[in-house]
C-alpha cells in the first residue's frame, strides 16, 4: 500500500512538473521578466517595477532612452507564457 502511494505521489509531482514548464505561473514569469530586464545592457532595468496578473506583464518605471523604453516589449514577450505587456515605462533623461 505504501509503494502505490509512493508511486502516486510521485505521477502527481511529476505531472505538476511537466505543467508547470509549460504554462508558468505568474511568480516564475515575474522572477523571468525581472532577471531579463536587469540583466539586459540597453535596458539596465534593475529600477522598473514589474507586475505579473494573469499572464499579464506590466512594466513601470522610467528609462534614459527611447530605445529602451520599446525593448521593454520586445524583452518581456520573449519570457515563455507571457500573454501581453503593458509597457508604462517613461523616457526621463
Amino acid at each position: 500500500m505504501k509503494r502505490i502511494r509512493s508511486m502516486a505521489m510521485a505521477a502527481l509531482l511529476l505531472i505538476l512538473h511537466a505543467t508547470e514548464q509549460k504554462q508558468p505561473g505568474d511568480a516564475r514569469i515575474y522572477d523571468m521578466v525581472k532577471m531579463r530586464l536587469a540583466n539586459d545592457p540597453d535596458i539596465k532595468g534593475g529600477n522598473l517595477e514589474v507586475d505579473v496578473k494573469a499572464v499579464v506583464v506590466t512594466v513601470k518605471g522610467r528609462v534614459d532612452k527611447e530605445k529602451a523604453r520599446a525593448k521593454v516589449d520586445r524583452v518581456a514577450k520573449k519570457v515563455k507564457g507571457v500573454s501581453s505587456v503593458v509597457n508604462q515605462v517613461r523616457v526621463e533623461p
